[in-house]
């Protein structure tokens, strides 16, 4: 069960006290130690005894440039992730503060692209039993999609095409236009995703009888201090829409390297394993361009990282004739 933490009473937090109330009610020992040394540090360079809302976003980000910037990328990493899983654990309970600003960004490992992952450990990570069906749903829609994290995440449910298996989501790139007499709009274009059987059955678990609002959402409601729009909100429970951060930190905390923060999977790996899988199997590129939307065949090329087994048996047909038969 997850621990009961007592929080302090008003909303004015202390830079220590915010780190404390969130590592005590972390619960995995390996965590609590990982996460304390980024928390521990970063608070003890803002100031512990400040008020945690006197904090602004870039002196978090000056803090974790002078503690690990010229640190090793999973350590980098690693660190970030820490801070950050904090402060959004503290916005999320209504107790003002800062953030990680957005120019303190995640960094890919030297010489590594986003892996391509085998079927058998997308299969085993979805199928273990200590993973909650919200992530097994989105991890295997992504992965049937092959669609961006983003555009799945921002799905309703009344969008939803469940007899069709398929939804539309709002492409990337959107752009925000400009109308004759200056006055500005969003506007965007739709594309429809497509997913299979695996897929459609976690999503009927998931949903159970819901018919609107956001299809993945946090578990608990959003703080008092939290504004968001109403498209963002279940009206019938009042939970809020899962953000990519969380999803991310989610799929880190099942797949990271000995409980290391930061060095688990990515949300991209979905995309990347889909399509090379499909690659794998045969699918033109053609039929590549149009499941993942691409419209330049160069940005699908790179997706494909084909496994040693594939290259293996490609290349048995070039044995001799007496060895094929």
């Amino acid at each position: 069960m997850p621990t009961v933490v007592q929080l302090p009473a008003g909303k004015a937090l202390t830079v220590r006290a915010a780190a404390d109330v969130f590592l005590d009610s972390l619960d995995n020992p390996n965590t609590v130690r990982n996460y304390g040394i980024g928390v521990g540090k970063t608070a003890e360079r803002l100031g512990e005894g400040r008020p945690l809302a006197s904090v602004a976003d870039d002196e978090v980000g000056e803090a974790l440039e002078l503690l690990w910037g010229s640190s090793a990328v999973n350590t980098w990493n690693a660190r970030r992730a820490s801070v950050l899983s904090w402060l959004d654990w503290c916005g999320e309970r209504g107790y003002d503060g800062p953030a990680v600003p957005a120019w303190v960004k995640r960094l890919t490992p030297p010489d590594s692209e986003a892996p391509a992952r085998s079927k058998m450990a997308i299969d085993r990570l979805i199928a273990r039993r200590g993973v909650h069906l919200r992530e097994k749903t989105l991890w295997r829609m992504l992965y049937e999609t092959t669609a961006r994290a983003e555009e799945i995440l921002g799905v309703n449910i009344e969008e939803l095409d469940l007899a069709g298996r398929r939804a539309p989501v709002k492409a990337k790139g959107t752009r925000p236009r400009t109308r004759r007499r200056g006055a500005a709009r969003e506007d965007f274009v739709l594309e429809t995703v497509y997913w299979d059987a695996g897929t459609a059955r976690l999503l009927l678990r998931l949903l159970k009888g819901r018919t609107r609002g956001p299809v993945f959402v946090t578990h608990r409601k959003p703080g008092p201090g939290k504004v968001l729009a109403p498209r963002d909100v279940c009206p019938d429970t009042g939970l809020a829409r899962l953000s990519y951060g969380q999803a991310r930190m989610l799929l880190d905390a099942y797949t990271a390297l000995g409980s290391e923060p930061g060095t688990g999977w990515d949300l991209h790996e979905w995309r990347h394993s889909g399509l090379t899988h499909l690659c794998e199997g045969g699918a033109s590129l053609l039929m590549l361009m149009a499941k993942s939307r691409h419209k330049r065949a160069e940005n699908v090329r790179r997706y494909f990282h084909p496994s040693a087994e594939a290259i293996a048996e490609v290349t048995s047909m070039l044995a001799p004739g007496d060895r094929r038969r």
